[in-house]
């Protein structure tokens, strides 16, 4: 008996709506096999490049004999790690495969279809996709300089549909800051049951910048969230969590599947947690190199803005050719355009020798597209 065909195709899109895979930077074995090369440097993603701590690497190794039993599924250990550090109680913290589940898993627990979720138009990709996956309502907020939040027309755009706002502070992919005073105000100006999610990402870069967020702000439906991907260097073991009060993380963790932190990301990251002076060190380097790439940026009249993450953000007319070029020599950049930034680039920092090599990369490219 022949079975009628289905078009599985038009059923997920009628599923899915508008919504789009999230699409990460390049991977360096996808550019190799594409320019037939046999090295390339990889600054797309915002990675650490000094690697993890050594102390994560010796937990992997003791721990990896026992990825035979279930992780604790409550994260237990690391969670009364991240309390003491805070400050907190354990019931405050929901732990994440990276912090990206940690927002998804947020809105998803608290917006729905007929809801409102307000974030800026120039923000991580990840708050749209996640509202869309959730059937709410995306509304992308247009900055008045095309790259930092406004903050002022955000909350002009909460409404009664409004259940979650999103703000990225440091924010990806711009790099830029806002004081705590200025996001004390927009979280005091905002109805008291909506969710603010205040993803700080790349907090440890400008710790010493801003001070304890956590500390200084107050809101009942605030959740902070932070990684051990960047400045602890573990983004391949997919480690985040979020800070919120205890009535929301439970509310959450209903939507959280079991064990979706595994064993050995929870081992490096309590590991991690008794490196300070070493992810300090790095993180000034990481600064240190910011430094050199934006005067070199500057220097040639496509610096978009300061950045406060451990990336830079080149504009030029031609990023398209500047991307191209810089593939075909075995160097991979984030092309913004799904960003609606066509003409940018987000450029990770990375060792010494590698934006070396980069810099001398560009200003090779840039001299022959201004000739």
């Amino acid at each position: 008996m022949l079975r009628p065909q289905v078009d599985w195709t038009a059923r997920a899109v009628r599923q899915a709506g508008l919504l789009q895979p999230y699409v990460p930077g390049k991977p360096v074995e996808q550019l190799l096999r594409e320019q037939g090369l046999s090295e390339a440097v990889k600054l797309a993603s915002n990675e650490n490049p000094y690697g993890p701590p050594p102390a994560s690497i010796d937990a992997i190794r003791q721990a990896a004999g026992h990825v035979h039993r279930y992780p604790d599924g409550d994260g237990s250990e690391l969670k009364q790690r991240l309390a003491n550090k805070h400050d907190v109680d354990p019931s405050q913290i929901v732990l994440g495969n990276g912090s990206n589940e940690v927002l998804e898993l947020a809105i998803r627990t608290f917006a729905g279809p007929g809801d409102g979720v307000v974030y800026s138009e120039h923000a991580f990709i990840v708050y749209a996709l996640a509202a869309t996956a959730a059937g709410a309502d995306g509304v992308a907020v247009p900055e008045s300089d095309g790259l930092s939040h406004d903050l002022d027309a955000m909350l002009e755009a909460v409404d009664a549909r409004t259940k979650v706002v999103c703000v990225a502070n440091p924010n990806n992919p711009t790099g830029s800051l806002h004081e705590l005073p200025a996001i004390r105000a927009f979280l005091d100006a905002l109805p008291e049951h909506v969710l603010v999610i205040l993803d700080e990402a790349y907090y440890e870069y400008v710790a010493d910048e801003i001070g304890d967020s956590l500390k200084r702000l107050h809101h009942p439906g605030l959740l902070v969230c932070r990684t051990f991907s960047k400045a602890y260097g573990l983004a391949g073991c997919r480690i985040g969590y979020g800070l919120a009060d205890a009535a929301i993380i439970g509310l959450i963790n209903r939507f959280r599947e079991p064990f979706n932190v595994n064993q050995l990301a929870m081992t490096a990251a309590l590991a991690a947690l008794d490196e300070d002076a070493w992810v300090k060190e790095r993180t000034a380097a990481t600064l240190h190199e910011r430094g050199r790439l934006e005067q070199f940026l500057q220097s040639h009249g496509c610096l978009a803005a300061a950045s406060h993450g451990n990336f830079v953000l080149l504009r030029h007319a031609s990023a398209d050719t500047l991307l191209l070029n810089l593939e075909r020599r075995g160097m991979i950049p984030r092309p913004l355009a799904a960003y609606g930034m066509p003409d940018c680039l987000r450029i990770s920092v990375g060792l010494r020798e590698e934006n070396d090599l980069l810099m001398t990369m560009l200003s090779g490219l840039l001299d022959e597209l201004n000739d």
